[in-house]
């Protein structure tokens, strides 16, 4: 009994101290909109880290060791992956969160479970899959994140799912549909009400966008698809490579590309920080509901570092995404989603049991079933059951 007590006190003790070093407009566990399905608090843990921990330990978390970020793969040991890509945003995110005080385990979790409903073969398997899916309801692949956690991942006794709180629940769904959201109650209801979600979530919107931009930054030289010349006439990447340059001349180029990049990710960040904490400040922000109602997000760069930003963007969507080995690989894989779903649509038997006995005759559910079962493939066991199945 006494233990019981000491440990009590002590968990009461550590989340209250939680609770004051946030800012009064960060998520508090407190007044946060709770689960789906009831539970007993955790004993040593907030609500928030029970959520980030749940995501870790959860099938489709592991599975993104081996999801295409941009490069298939097979491609190479070394590129990223969503899991990679979900730990850097999860990095970026955390050091924001707590230079503006916000709720640091709501941030990781979000984080770490934005990705989990992605396809094999990244976007190209997202255009595929949405497109055998298009008399069906269609597929987006942040949708089908909250998908995973609230339906598919299949862990507990008492709920389907991992009945994360609202406030993660709202960050991984960062856009919907108004015809998607009328289904999902009170989840849906800012973007039938046009309001904002929590900081958090805002966060970690930008952080995987600062994320994915930089890295792939990283990736494309890697591959040697994007030569130094093409990222010198970028105004993020140029600024930063004439510092390293004149410190460093003699520094070889894969050095140097480092040193560019973490330089360009600090600058980034450091603007993002300072740029958010004047415009809360301008606002005298009091509760996360005063963020809700607020018309506009307000996490978010100056509008110099905004540009460079948009600007790097464009420049990888060009030169990178639609470089022609990139694109000839995309062409390959979007028709291996395109077949492998034909093939379950039309032999439903094929897949595991789990799936199989959700496939039932009517043709709606058969469909969001497939798509379930191919999305959750990792790339490999994707090209692995196409070989096998003789497609």
């Amino acid at each position: 009994m006494l233990r019981s007590k000491i440990r009590l006190a002590a968990r009461k003790h550590d989340l209250s101290e939680i609770a004051a070093s946030l800012a009064p407009y960060a998520a508090q566990q407190a007044t946060g909109q709770g689960r789906r399905y009831p539970e007993p608090p955790p004993a040593y843990r907030s609500e928030y880290q029970r959520d980030r921990d749940r995501i870790i330990h959860s099938t489709a978390f592991r599975r993104l060791v081996y999801k295409t970020q941009v490069f298939v793969n097979h491609e190479g040991d070394l590129y990223r992956t969503r899991l990679t890509h979900s730990l850097e945003v999860a990095q970026i995110a955390r050091t924001a969160a707590v230079a503006l005080r916000l709720n640091e385990p709501l941030v990781e979790a979000i984080s770490l479970a934005h990705d989990l409903g992605h396809t094999p073969f990244g976007h190209a398997g997202q255009d595929a899959l949405n497109k055998c899916m298009r008399d069906y309801g269609g597929f987006e692949h942040n949708l089908q994140s909250l998908r995973v956690v609230d339906e598919l991942e299949s862990k507990y006794a008492e709920f389907p799912g991992l009945n994360l709180s609202f406030e993660t629940r709202e960050g991984i769904l960062k856009h919907c549909s108004a015809r998607n959201a009328r289904e999902l109650g009170a989840l849906g209801n800012r973007f039938l009400l046009r309001r904002q979600p929590g900081l958090e979530a805002q966060l970690v919107d930008v952080a995987d966008a600062i994320a994915y931009n930089n890295h792939d930054v990283d990736d494309g030289f890697r591959a040697g698809l994007l030569g130094l010349e093409q990222l010198r006439d970028q105004a993020l990447f140029g600024r930063h490579y004439d510092e390293v340059h004149a410190r460093y001349p003699a520094l070889e180029d894969r050095r140097l590309i480092y040193e560019v990049i973490r330089r360009m990710i600090g600058y980034i960040v450091t603007d993002l920080i300072e740029n958010t904490a004047a415009a809360i400040g301008e606002l005298g922000l009091q509760s996360i509901d005063d963020v809700r109602i607020h018309g506009k997000p307000l996490v978010g760069f100056s509008a110099d570092v905004l540009d460079m930003h948009a600007g790097l963007k464009a420049f990888l969507h060009e030169n990178l995404y639609r470089h022609e080995k990139v694109r000839s690989m995309n062409e390959k894989t979007r028709a291996m989603v395109e077949v492998l779903f034909g093939f379950y649509m039309a032999d439903p038997k094929r897949m595991p049991g789990w799936y199989r006995d959700r496939a039932v005759a009517n043709m709606q559910s058969r469909a969001r079933t497939v798509a379930d079962y191919i999305s959750g493939m990792t790339d490999r066991f994707a090209i692995a059951e196409y070989d096998r199945l003789g497609l």
